[in-house]
């Protein structure tokens, strides 16, 4: 086995170890605990599920929602017992090994950058639209990362005010404590705060989308596509790779093509988009691939 990977989340724990061509060979998945010493000690014990499937010392990676804190190193995190402790480092000391530790959503951007749809492009971006919205940036290879790890915290960006003006759309305070922040109407729910606000009907993602043509759809691409638009102005990816619940939208892609045309500088040409393609595998693989190239 090359390495193995585990896709930490709210309610599982799935461990998986990889051949050399990446293929999951095996799998083992157990209930997420709601205290934290026994969601460390389950993590250790997945850890060693792994090692007794990969061999001692396999590379292992972790792939968790939140965010680690590299100066404190101190976890913050909304579906984790684990906000304020060093999640880490506890980890790897009830395991008694070195272990490598990567946010879901940059585990996922590194997957399909190397084994998914932006394979073969140099500069990849992936951006989750789910119950979150964050995303990733691969470069060569490697996820681009700085000091704070906050890079790839998309969902955090202010709204563009002139769409939010334009539609009399409601500034709201985001999770993160800040107001504004395009997580609070992009991201799933946010898609039916816009339709409430628009109509007062309390209506799930999947009934809103099932009418394109609405006036809600239209504004979410308007408001997407100029997040999409400031990425491409700052990172100018060669592809960027959807994922999440709206990912599976039927007609996204074109609807979201058409959407970034009108706002594109004269004469350039809207960003190739394409679908994540990774599946269940996507987070232990790009965070067990990240534990192999932390060992070289």
């Amino acid at each position: 086995m090359i390495a193995a990977g585990i896709d930490l989340g709210g309610t599982k724990i799935e461990a998986q170890v990889f051949d050399s061509g990446w293929n999951r060979v095996d799998s083992h998945r157990i209930p997420t605990p709601t205290t934290y010493p026994a969601l460390v000690q389950a993590m250790a014990a997945q850890i060693r599920w792994a090692e007794d499937r990969g061999g001692p010392g396999i590379p292992l990676g972790i792939a968790a929602a939140g965010l680690i804190n590299p100066r404190t190193g101190l976890a913050l995190t909304s579906n984790l017992s684990a906000t304020g402790r060093p999640f880490p480092t506890d980890i790897a000391a009830a395991a008694g090994r070195a272990i490598t530790y990567v946010n879901d959503c940059r585990a996922q951007a590194l997957s399909e950058a190397t084994f998914g749809a932006a394979q073969g492009f140099r500069t990849a971006l992936a951006l989750n639209l789910g119950t979150g919205l964050a995303g990733g940036i691969v470069r060569d290879g490697r996820l681009l990362t700085g000091p704070t790890g906050l890079g790839g915290e998309f969902g955090h960006f202010a709204l563009p005010a002139h769409v939010v003006a334009a539609h009399n759309l409601p500034i709201l305070r985001c999770g993160c404590g800040r107001i504004g922040c395009t997580e609070t109407l992009i991201a799933g729910p946010g898609l039916a705060r816009i339709h409430h606000h628009l109509t007062g009907q309390t209506l799930t993602p999947e009934q809103i989308t099932e009418d394109r043509s609405c006036q809600t759809w239209t504004i979410w691409c308007e408001l997407t596509a100029e997040l999409i638009n400031t990425l491409c102005l700052t990172v100018d990816p060669d592809c960027i790779v959807l994922a999440g619940g709206l990912s599976r939208v039927a007609g996204l892609i074109p609807d979201l093509t058409a959407a970034l045309t009108l706002i594109q500088l004269p004469d350039y040409d809207p960003p190739l988009l394409r679908l994540a393609q990774g599946g269940d595998t996507t987070g232990a693989r790009g965070a067990a691939y990240a534990a192999l190239k932390d060992q070289t």
